[in-house]
């Protein structure tokens, strides 16, 4: 194949989920130094062993591996395990089993406002907080929207495992978020009678 080729392929099925790329390098890293050069050495990799992957096939998912991976390998040459503390403590649905209801609740009240409102950065805190291989579940499937399969293929488990950090992580930041919610909005939780 001429380089021309190559360099076409390249840009056409590898350059063009660069975006995403950095949306998931930078979540892992907090930064976006840190995921700068975390993305610039997933393309590196992928350049160098470009002959290895197979034209046609899903080129993102692949991608987001080596990605995923150098960002493992990072942590542990730097004697760190990727960010994040245990799930012990999680409890399925707390946060919605706290809430009123938004779906009954009357336009402009607080419950509405609440789920209407972009809580990205309360959201991008407790994202930090979940540790890495949860984190990275998450992201796959609620933000750029990987299949089940393909999240179990980057991540190197089975689906039952992908099925499982999602519903831990859920509950996780569900457990986070309540915390904000009883801080700086506690009107907005459900009345004990």
């Amino acid at each position: 194949m001429a380089p021309s080729q190559l360099d076409q392929d390249f840009q056409n099925e590898a350059v063009v989920h660069m975006d995403a790329l950095y949306r998931y390098a930078r979540r892992l890293t907090g930064n976006d130094r840190d995921a700068e050069d975390l993305l610039q050495e997933t393309y590196l990799r992928a350049v160098r062993f470009w002959h290895n992957y197979q034209k046609g096939t899903n080129c993102k998912a692949w991608l987001f591996r080596i990605l995923r991976n150098l960002n493992i390998n990072r942590a542990q040459a730097a004697g760190r395990s990727p960010q994040g503390s245990s799930l012990d403590d999680t409890e399925e649905w707390y946060l919605y089993n706290h809430l009123h209801d938004p779906d009954q609740s009357e336009e402009g009240s607080p419950e509405r406002l609440f789920f209407e409102h972009n809580w990205s950065p309360e959201i991008t805190k407790a994202l930090e907080k979940l540790p890495e291989e949860y984190r990275s579940a998450i992201i796959l499937c609620d933000v750029e929207e990987f299949s089940y399969q393909e999240i179990a293929d980057i991540l190197g488990v089975p689906i039952g495992t992908v099925r499982s950090r999602l519903n831990r992580a859920r509950g996780k930041l569900q457990s986070l978020l309540l915390e904000y919610v009883q801080e700086q909005h506690p009107e907005l939780l459900k009345k004990k009678s």
